[in-house]
């Protein structure tokens, strides 16, 4: 281990959404040299271990999730409980931060990395540690909700949230509609945990915190990073469009899935997904897949069984299975997305805009249909569609936040058809961001960058 190289600790949220994030990045830093205490729950982290591709650098520290009333005792990340739950796993986190000042106590790294766990600023500061504050959701999200120009002014309302923050970058295009400012309200004044509301909890981690940290690229987030420099005057590191290969390992692909896509002509078939964690209403379920169907392209949809049903198989609309028999799938489980885009055959990914799925589309050559469910979704859709023009939004209803199979149908078509003006405008677009994405400097500077600002934090 170099003189220059670091000890690291990292302690992100329990879910596996803001886990693999931070793992990215510890592989990312171990690669450079530095050292990584990764602090993880038992039961999580078996999931996580094999794609810890420098274990020499990398030591996952176990963390016992303590016992709250009203959370099942083997919940150990969000994927364990309902959304209505999560406040109790978070209240669980919090009680961890005895263990963690003993571990940080032992440990003694240069800095803890963090993101929902607001104590860790004021714990590290009094053990000389530096903290960064991680953000695995868009800077704009955080530029558009959570600044002090915000938060300190009291605009939470669902009027207020309707408009953004003042100073807020001017050429962008981010504009909520009357049921997300309903929802980011709502969520705004959630109690998160220990009886702390979620803004409340999110806003002490960044303004808190000795620096923060994005997992973001200048060339689609640079307004937004410069705003939240001027918000918070404090560092701002930005660590770039982080994707790690999985390991060899997890390479092979299904079978069943090579010999289904190439059956099918290069840049025909939809790929739909909504995230690991997303379940939709039957309602809506059944409008998405009738909109794929009724778009006239072959489909495959990876997609949680909605809500009241025991599987896919058991939503579908009547009659379904026959119709697209040959050339529609609806599939309850796992794929490997990564190498579902990067087939030829794929030409149009519906994607819930989450940060991950977002990045790997865009190094794809397929076209982008956005369909976001949640907050962070929600913007990353208003950046990808209204800012950079590199995909079409699915038409919800101003009021419900409802889609129908007619909308859904309607923005596939618009990026697939060769003819269509916008489609060619958001080709084109993507094209160029794709063809930076893939830079083989691009990375490696940001990387080279980062490392350098966490040693000059210590210095």
């Amino acid at each position: 281990m170099g003189s220059s190289s670091l000890h690291l600790a990292m302690y992100p949220w329990f879910a596996i959404g803001h886990l693999t994030p931070f793992l990215y990045l510890s592989n990312k830093l171990a690669q450079k040299g530095h050292r990584i205490s990764f602090f993880i729950t038992t039961k999580t982290l078996p999931k996580l271990e094999r794609f810890n591709l420098y274990p020499d650098h990398i030591t996952f520290v176990p963390i016992i999730v303590p016992r709250v009333d009203g959370l099942p005792s083997d919940a150990e990340t969000t994927s364990d409980v309902p959304f209505t739950l999560y406040p109790h796993l978070m209240t669980a986190m919090d009680r961890t931060e005895s263990h963690i000042e003993l571990l940080l106590r032992d440990l003694k790294p240069d800095i803890v990395f963090y993101d929902f766990a607001y104590w860790v600023p004021k714990l590290t500061r009094n053990l000389g540690i530096k903290s960064i504050h991680y953000c695995v959701i868009s800077t704009p999200t955080v530029a558009y909700t959570m600044v002090p120009a915000r938060q300190r002014s009291g605009y939470h309302s669902e009027a207020d949230l309707m408009q953004s923050p003042p100073g807020f970058p001017v050429s962008s295009s981010i504009v909520l509609h009357v049921h997300e400012a309903r929802l980011f309200a709502a969520v705004s004044t959630m109690k998160f945990g220990s009886d702390v509301l979620f803004l409340d909890r999110q806003f002490t981690s960044l303004d808190q915190s000795d620096a923060l940290g994005f997992w973001a690229c200048r060339e689609i987030e640079g307004p937004y990073i410069d705003y939240l420099v001027s918000q918070f005057e404090k560092p701002v590191l930005i660590s770039g469009p982080i994707l790690v290969e999985p390991p060899a390992s997890t390479l092979n692909f299904e079978e069943k899935w090579v010999q289904w896509l190439g059956s099918f002509k290069a840049g025909s078939v939809i790929y739909c997904a909504l995230g690991s964690e997303c379940k939709l209403t039957k309602d809506q379920f059944q409008e998405l897949i009738l909109g794929l169907e009724l778009s006239g392209w072959p489909f495959l949809a990876a997609l949680k069984p909605p809500f009241g049903a025991e599987s896919v198989e058991a939503a579908l609309p009547e009659g379904l299975e026959e119709r697209i028999k040959g050339k529609g799938i609806v599939h309850g489980e796992w794929v490997q997305q990564r190498l579902i885009l990067g087939h030829p055959s794929i030409g149009c990914f519906v994607t819930h805009c989450g940060s991950g799925s977002l990045l790997e589309a865009l190094r794809s050559q397929c076209q982008l249909v956005m369909l976001p469910q949640i907050a962070d979704q929600i913007v990353n859709a208003r950046m990808m569609g209204n800012s950079l023009k590199v995909g079409v939004e699915v038409e919800k209803g101003e009021e419900d936040g409802l889609f129908t199979k007619g909308s859904v149908c309607k923005a596939v078509r618009t990026v697939m058809e060769v003819d269509s003006e916008i489609g060619r405008l958001v080709r084109a677009n993507h094209a160029k961001l794709r063809d930076l994405l893939l830079s083989e400097d691009l990375q490696s500077s940001y990387i080279n960058s980062f490392c350098q600002k966490l040693k000059d934090l210590v210095e």
